[in-house]
């Protein structure tokens, strides 16, 4: 149980709004670069080693479901439970929750594989979650994708309903 609540963590963290929800703030960015030409295709230009970052979500908001051209690790550090649901290779639905209890099924750090389709909430609709992103090859927000809820309902029909509930647009 966390001894701060989410204003806390805003404030000291110096937390500002994301583009998919929640609050954010930029820890680290790798000194070196990697060239487009060795980058896969899925990248629009060269992009630094890495990236991390603070992600704070609230339980009355959402990750919306979006894409980025790298591997993302997930990283718990207070709060609640953090449910991720992405769509894997076989497109089928897949839920992971970042958290400290492994009893429970919960894992402290998880990977999203890059260029699939994921978004998350908190477990808590009354709490919050604070957590960290660390993305190898660095984050870039031209290699940022926001899913747009028709176009992703017609792929993966049968989730349709999740879907509406984790999109924006």
């Amino acid at each position: 149980m966390s001894h701060h609540n989410q204003d806390y963590w805003i404030e000291k963290l110096n937390l500002a709004s994301h583009p998919e929800g929640g609050f954010f703030a930029e820890t680290y960015r790798a000194e070196g670069i990697i060239p487009k030409e060795t980058l896969p295709q899925s990248f629009s230009g060269s992009c630094a080693y890495s990236t991390a970052i603070y992600f704070l979500l609230t339980g009355n908001t959402f990750s919306a479901f979006h894409r980025i051209a790298s591997d993302e690790m997930w990283h718990f550090y207070d709060g609640d439970p953090l449910s991720i649901f992405f769509f894997d290779d076989l497109g089928n639905l897949q839920e992971k929750v970042l958290g400290m209890d492994i009893e429970k099924n919960q894992c402290p750090q998880i990977v999203i594989p890059a260029g699939v389709w994921f978004a998350s909430r908190c477990q808590n609709p009354n709490g919050f979650t604070l957590s960290g992103c660390t993305v190898a090859p660095a984050f870039d927000f031209a290699d940022f994708e926001l899913a747009k809820y028709e176009e992703l309902s017609k792929e993966y029909p049968k989730h349709s309903e999740l879907i509406r509930e984790l999109t924006r647009i």
